[in-house]
C-alpha cells in the first residue's frame, strides 16, 4: 500500500514559499513589526521562478518569503520584546487617560528595551564580513547625523549617529586610510582602505537642510537602529587594533585649559563631543610604543612570487606611503566661508596641520597671523589683506591633490581664478576610451612631466625643422631655384580671384512665416507616436479624398458649363 496521494500545489516549489500575510499571522505580528523584524534580521522577499505554481494557479500580485526564513524568525527573542512594548504602550495610554500620573511614571520606568548584539554577531560571523557591509551603515549614520531636531526621529538617534561618525573619522585620520574624495551634487564621496577592505560612503553637505517629507522615516530609523549597533562594534575593534582608548580620549590637554573652553563655549555634556568632532587634536593611546619595539620585520618572499612582482609590490608600497604623507609639513588655515569639517578631515588624514578662527568652532590650534602657515584656503574672489609667505588657494585644490596623489600647481587654484574641472577618481579609463585633455594633463603631472616643458620641446622641434629646411634650400642648385620660382608664378596665376559686389536679397515676411509654420508642422508629424500618426494619416487621407471629389465635381461642372455656353449664345441670337 502506498502513502496518501498529495493534492495539487502541496509539493515542489509551492511548499518552499509563503505569502507575507500568512507569515505575519504565523508570527502573530502587525505589518509594521513584521517589516521591522525582517530589516533587523536581514530577511528579504523572494521572487519564485514559477509564480503561478506557488500562488496556487492565481496570477495576483503577492509578496513571497522563503518558508525556512520565517521558521528562522519563530524563535527570535526580539519578537517577545515587540509584544512587551505593545503591552507597555497600552498600559501607559490607559494610565494617562485615567489621570493616574504616579502609575504612568512607574510604567515609564519599566519601559521594555532590547539589544541587537546577538543579531549583529549572527549576520556577521567574522570582522571582515562586517567591514564589507560597512558602506550603507556609514552613509545612513552620516545622513542621520545631519538631521535637524524637528521630531521626525529621536534626538538620541541623531546624537548617537553623530558620535559614531566622528569616532570613525578620527580612526581614519589616525590610521591614514583615506584614499579618494569626490565632490558630487548628491554629497561628498569618500573611500578609505580599512584593513585591506575598500569602504566607500557618502556624506551630505552641511547646508542642505531641506530633507524630504515623503520618505518613510520609520523604515530608515529601523535600518539606522541596526547600523548604529554594527558601527559601535566596528569602531571598538578598529580602535583596539591601533591601541587607542575607546571611547576616544584627546591627548595633551590640561584640566585648566578644558575648563576655560567649557566656560566659554558649551555645556559640560556637549564639550567632549564638540572637541572630538573638531578633528584637530590627536587621540591618546592605551600604551605609547617605545623605540625598542620599532624593529624591522623580516620579509620571507613566497616561492611563487617573481622578483618583478616583488619590485612592483615594493613600488606600490612606496607610492602608498608617499600618498599618506601628502600634506606632511604643511600648515593650513581655513577661512570662515569654506566647509570646515570635510577640509579638516581630508587634511588631517594626509598628515597636514589645520586650524581656523576661534569664533567658528572649538578646537582651533593657531591663529591666522601665524607666520608658519603655508596654505590659506579661501572661497572669495579677492582678499583684502594677504601675507607674502603663504599660498591663497580655493578648497578644490585640497581634494584634487588627494585624487592626483601629488601636490598640484597652486596657480590654477588662486582666488577668483576659473577652476579646472573636478574629475571623479572612481572612473578608470581603459585602452581605447576617450580621455579628456584635463585628465591627460593630470597623468602627465603624475609621471613627472610638465605641460610647459612639453610645449617648449615642441617649439624647439619646430625651430630645428625650420633650420633644416633653410640648410636644404642653400644646398639646392640654381636650376632647382628657378624651377621653384616658375611653379610659384603659375600658382599665383591660378590663385587670382575676382571679387564682385554683392546684391541685397529681400525676403517676404509672410512667405518666411508660412515656411516656418510648414516646417514646424512637418517636425510635429515626425515626432508623433505610432498610434497617433496612424490616426492622423487616416484623417488626412479622408480630407484629401473629399478635396479630390470636390475637385472632380467642380471639373465636371466646368465641362458642362463650357459645353452649354455655345448653345445659350445661339438661343440668344435666335431670340433677338
Amino acid at each position: 500500500m502506498g502513502g496518501q496521494e498529495k493534492r495539487k500545489y502541496e509539493r515542489g516549489s509551492a511548499t518552499n514559499y509563503i505569502t507575507r500575510n500568512k507569515a505575519r499571522k504565523k508570527l502573530q505580528l502587525s505589518l509594521a513589526d513584521f517589516r521591522r523584524l525582517c530589516i533587523l534580521k536581514g530577511i528579504y522577499p523572494h521572487e519564485p521562478k514559477h509564480k503561478k505554481k506557488v500562488n496556487k494557479g492565481s496570477t495576483a500580485a503577492r509578496t513571497f518569503y522563503l518558508i525556512k526564513d520565517i521558521k528562522f524568525l519563530l524563535h527570535e527573542p526580539v519578537v517577545n520584546k515587540f509584544r512587551e512594548y505593545k503591552v507597555f504602550v497600552r498600559k501607559l495610554r490607559k494610565a494617562c487617560a485615567k489621570g493616574e500620573w504616579t502609575a504612568a511614571d512607574r510604567i515609564k520606568e519599566n519601559k521594555p528595551s532590547y539589544r541587537l548584539d546577538h543579531i549583529v554577531k549572527e549576520r556577521y560571523p567574522t570582522f571582515i564580513d562586517a567591514l564589507r557591509d560597512l558602506d550603507d551603515a556609514l552613509s545612513m549614520a552620516f545622513l542621520f547625523s545631519t538631521f535637524p531636531r524637528t521630531g521626525k526621529c529621536h534626538v538620541q538617534t541623531i546624537q548617537l549617529c553623530r558620535r559614531l561618525t566622528v569616532e570613525f573619522m578620527n580612526y581614519v585620520i589616525v590610521s591614514r586610510s583615506l584614499r579618494k574624495v569626490f565632490l558630487s551634487i548628491r554629497g561628498i564621496y569618500y573611500q578609505a582602505e580599512v584593513l585591506g577592505q575598500l569602504v566607500t560612503w557618502i556624506t551630505p553637505y552641511v547646508f542642505a537642510h531641506n530633507h524630504p517629507t515623503d520618505v518613510d522615516y520609520r523604515v530608515m530609523a529601523t535600518f539606522t537602529e541596526f547600523y548604529t549597533t554594527l558601527l559601535g562594534f566596528v569602531n571598538f575593534r578598529l580602535y583596539q587594533a591601533l591601541n587607542l582608548h575607546y571611547p576616544p580620549k584627546l591627548e595633551g590637554q590640561s584640566e585648566d585649559k578644558t575648563k576655560s573652553v567649557e566656560e566659554n563655549y558649551a555645556m559640560d555634556s556637549e564639550t567632549y563631543l564638540e572637541k572630538l568632532s573638531a578633528l584637530s587634536a590627536s587621540l591618546s593611546r592605551v600604551m605609547v610604543p617605545s623605540t625598542e619595539d620599532d624593529v624591522e620585520v623580516d620579509e620571507f618572499p613566497a616561492d611563487t612570487e617573481n622578483p618583478e612582482q616583488k619590485e612592483e609590490r615594493q613600488k606600490e608600497q612606496q607610492e602608498l606611503e608617499q600618498h599618506q604623507k601628502l600634506f606632511e609639513g604643511l600648515k593650513f588655515f581655513l577661512n570662515r566661508e569654506v566647509p570646515r569639517e570635510p577640509l579638516a578631515f581630508v587634511i588631517r588624514s594626509f598628515g597636514g596641520d589645520v586650524s581656523w578662527d576661534q569664533s567658528v568652532c572649538i578646537g582651533a590650534t593657531y591663529s591666522a597671523s601665524d607666520q608658519t602657515i603655508t596654505h590659506h584656503i579661501v572661497d572669495r574672489p579677492t582678499m583684502d589683506k594677504q601675507i607674502i609667505n603663504r599660498y591663497y588657494v580655493q578648497p578644490q585644490w585640497v581634494f584634487d591633490c588627494v585624487n592626483a596623489k601629488i601636490r598640484l600647481p597652486v596657480a590654477d587654484y588662486f582666488p577668483g581664478v576659473m577652476l579646472p574641472p573636478h574629475l571623479s577618481p572612481f572612473v578608470e579609463e581603459k585602452e581605447g576610451d576617450y580621455i579628456p585633455p584635463e585628465k591627460q594633463k593630470l597623468l602627465a603631472l603624475q609621471r613627472g612631466e610638465h605641460p610647459e616643458d612639453s610645449a617648449s620641446e615642441e617649439e624647439e622641434e619646430e625651430d630645428e625643422e625650420d633650420e633644416e629646411q633653410s640648410e636644404n634650400e642653400e644646398d639646392d642648385s640654381e636650376e632647382n631655384v628657378q624651377l621653384k620660382k616658375m611653379e610659384q608664378r603659375s600658382q599665383d596665376k591660378r590663385l587670382n580671384v575676382k571679387v564682385t559686389a554683392g546684391m541685397l536679397k529681400t525676403e517676404n515676411r509672410s512667405h518666411a512665416a508660412d515656411r516656418e509654420k510648414n516646417e514646424e508642422k512637418r517636425l510635429a508629424i515626425m515626432m508623433m507616436k505610432k498610434r497617433e500618426k496612424y490616426l492622423y494619416n487616416k484623417i488626412m487621407f479622408g480630407k484629401k479624398r473629399k478635396v479630390r471629389e470636390a475637385n472632380k465635381l467642380a471639373a465636371k461642372r466646368k465641362a458642362h458649363d463650357d459645353s452649354v455656353k455655345p448653345q445659350k449664345k445661339k438661343f440668344k441670337k435666335l431670340k433677338e
